[in-house]
């Protein structure tokens, strides 16, 4: 059964528990960090949204919210320290917030739409990039299986990460094409 995955921008009121609650699950503190209070999330959450570097997120499976995005430019990242990022590049922040929704293979088919979104917003991005914490084996698995390619350990200011990135030939050529016929 084909199931579908939309995105929506974050919206400060309506989803700022949603977020919260979310960053304090179990399998999302140790990537995350921010299981603070309201008010220090609230404060982070804000900083976040008028960041212009970056775009939030949330990810709808079916309509019912799931996932959280950060998809945001390279060069104007930190992350654009470690390589030498291009104007356009483009790079993701993700998790999958209910426990429910952990292991039950939408992480593949979310990351592969938000490629397909990011190509298909930005004709002149040739790279997407990720840094997932270098302990995080799954979601380092599901952006393999997505295209992307190991680059190098990355120690940044909250993590060591794995920098790792998809190119847009990679993606036509093989995982994108795959990724239209399939559902999650």
């Amino acid at each position: 059964m084909r199931r579908n995955i939309q995105f929506r921008p974050v919206l400060e009121a309506q989803d700022f528990h949603i977020l919260h609650g979310w960053m304090h699950q179990e399998h999302v503190i140790p990537f995350w960090q921010l299981n603070q209070s309201e008010e220090a999330f609230r404060q982070h959450l804000k900083k976040a949204l008028a960041d212009s570097h970056q775009s939030l997120y949330i990810g709808c499976l079916d309509g019912r919210p799931m996932s959280y995005w950060e998809a945001y430019w390279a060069a104007d990242d930190v992350i654009g320290g470690f390589y030498k990022a291009r104007s356009y590049d483009q790079g993701i922040h993700l998790l999958i917030g209910p426990a429910e929704d952990i292991g039950k293979g939408c992480a593949r088919p979310l990351v592969e739409a938000m490629i397909s979104f990011q190509f298909r917003e930005e004709p002149r991005t040739r790279l997407i990039v990720a840094e997932p914490d270098i302990r995080n084996d799954k979601m380092i698995h599901v952006f393999k299986q997505c295209g992307f390619e190991a680059v190098k350990p990355v120690d940044l200011p909250d993590k060591r990460g794995l920098l790792m990135g998809c190119r847009r030939e990679t993606w036509e050529r093989s995982v994108g094409n795959e990724a239209g016929r399939q559902g999650v």
